[in-house]
């Protein structure tokens, strides 16, 4: 059945959608697990940027299948495909951002925890490759625990005498869609003008949506801003419940991760007031990685941003949650230094 043309015009509007007909700069970027379950709908939008101009296509199998079928797309970038541990660098010279959704997903009954012993190793070998290979590339790290995974990247590159805080990131992106998608619609405003900070980490209780900053205001009672705020941090395990053991949020972190990567993309080629949040080295509170919205430029992070005003309920869920994050930091770092 061929798209009816509402459905055309609306795909070719998000993808022109910000972008000037100016020249802009080739841009490689390198997507580490684009075989997977959010790897392969990322790719697809990554596709769509027009701001990438070489798109490579990394996994341990399977992505030259993957990288045929994106590159029929005709759109700017050119499309290649990498498997296996030998085509990794290949895969990473020259890139500018590196993209790494690798690693196993959660299934039910799983905690991000359960998946650290797997995804570690994995973000681990990943991260000395890009310190070799490209090591001024900023890193948007996808594969799970966040809050575990940042830390290692981070050990990684400082060993290799690589590490450059600016440029590597956790994707926290997703908390951020979820929480603008579920406020728009107890507040019944329209959901493209909705912008809620999300802060902390990535996991469980370390979410910490701040809805007394969302907007448009709406006043929401303190019972709904409760609910809200449960439901933006279970937001994964109610999606892998759903699909009911046959995988996890790969659609909708595909398109938090592909907004991020823009984000970073706009920042690189020079384009103001770019801020997102993310989780990055930090001082904004005592912990040495946070959350928190982010101003991006030509060399990554130009400025962590202040937490703002915070409601008591918001300042009870940041001292609530510090702890949890405290530990899933200090278990990364001691993973990469152990291993």
């Amino acid at each position: 059945m061929r798209p009816s043309m509402s459905v055309v015009r609306s795909v070719q509007r998000v993808t022109r959608r910000s972008y000037s007909s100016e020249a802009v700069p080739e841009r490689k970027v390198a997507v580490l697990g684009a075989a997977g379950g959010i790897g392969q709908p990322l790719s697809l939008l990554m596709k769509l940027n027009p701001l990438v101009s070489h798109l490579s296509l990394y996994d341990i199998a399977g992505t030259p299948g993957v990288a045929a079928d994106v590159s029929h797309i005709n759109t700017r970038s050119e499309v290649k495909g990498y498997a296996g541990e030998d085509q990794l660098a290949q895969a990473l010279e020259g890139a500018d951002v590196v993209i790494i959704p690798a690693g196993v997903p959660r299934k039910p009954g799983m905690t991000r925890d359960d998946l650290f012993n797997i995804n570690a190793g994995i973000v681990k070998g990943l991260t000395a490759a890009i310190a070799k290979y490209c090591p001024n590339a900023l890193i948007n790290m996808i594969s799970n625990p966040v809050n575990s995974t940042v830390p290692i990247a981070a050990e990684v590159l400082k060993k290799a005498g690589k590490y450059d805080e600016k440029r590597l990131f956790g994707v926290t992106t997703l908390d951020v869609v979820r929480a603008k998608t579920f406020y728009a619609g107890k507040a019944n405003v329209n959901v493209a003008e909705v912008n809620v900070p999300v802060v902390g980490g990535h996991a469980g209780i370390t979410i910490l949506p701040l809805f007394s900053q969302a907007t448009p205001t709406a006043n929401l009672p303190h019972d709904v801003i409760k609910a809200l705020t449960k439901r933006t941090q279970d937001g994964g395990t109610e999606v892998v419940e759903a699909k009911a053991g046959k995988g996890s949020a790969t659609l909708s972190m595909a398109y938090a991760g592909a907004l991020f990567a823009d984000a970073c993309l706009k920042g690189l080629n020079g384009v103001p007031d770019v801020v997102e949040c993310s989780f990055v080295q930090s001082s904004v509170t005592e912990l040495p990685f946070f959350a928190s919205k982010v101003r991006l430029g030509r060399n990554g992070v130009e400025e962590v941003l202040g937490l703002g005003n915070l409601s008591d309920f918001e300042k009870e869920g940041l001292e609530s949650l510090k702890p949890e994050l405290k530990a899933s930091i200090e278990k990364g770092i001691k993973f990469a230094n152990q291993n």
